[in-house]
């Protein structure tokens, strides 16, 4: 999911495109995903973000560019895409291919959200924009998400990988410590 306009980095640069460790923040989560076990990795763009869609040598689905669930419903129409289809979002510099095996052996049908203490999020130094309860813990998405048809699951870990994910250039500044 490489589409979004990124608002809150204050920056010039498409949000998939902004580097952390001088490396563009899509390119980091395609090298994971290339190092993971992943068959086939295809990006959500959108008009937000043509640079993204040009830099990447992936393929593409054009998405609307109207929010991340309506990005991920049409990039989830696509005929290329069968369920279940594990989503990433491109805010994630720290993810690798190690956590990503981890996610989709945690995978057991239906579908999953990774989800992460909202404590760690704010341990970390990180912004925590988007929290809710869960089995009587404030938790937070991460952005890793497998999506399939049957039952929701949830798996909650306290990985640094998935819980940055760069909104703002203070998670910027963090990312790069754990680099």
């Amino acid at each position: 999911m490489c589409g979004g306009r990124g608002t809150r980095l204050d920056t010039e640069a498409e949000k998939p495109l902004f580097r952390v460790g001088g490396v563009p923040m899509v390119d980091r989560v395609v090298g994971a995903l290339e190092n993971s076990s992943v068959e086939r990795i295809i990006a959500a763009t959108s008009p937000n973000a043509p640079d993204t869609q040009s830099h990447l040598d992936v393929p593409c689905v054009e998405t609307p560019g109207e929010g991340y669930v309506a990005d991920l419903d049409a990039a989830l129409a696509d005929d290329r895409l069968s369920r279940p289809v594990l989503t990433v979002a491109a805010d994630l510099p720290l993810l690798d291919g190690e956590i990503v095996d981890r996610v989709l052996d945690e995978h057991d049908g239906g579908s999953l959200t990774v989800l992460v203490p909202a404590s760690l999020k704010r341990a970390l130094g990180v912004s925590d924009d988007t929290t809710f309860e869960h089995e009587d813990r404030e938790v937070a998405p991460t952005g890793v998400n497998v999506v399939g048809d049957g039952p929701d699951d949830a798996w909650l870990t306290r990985d640094r990988r998935v819980a940055v994910n760069v909104n703002t250039l203070a998670d910027a500044c963090v990312a790069e410590q754990w680099l």
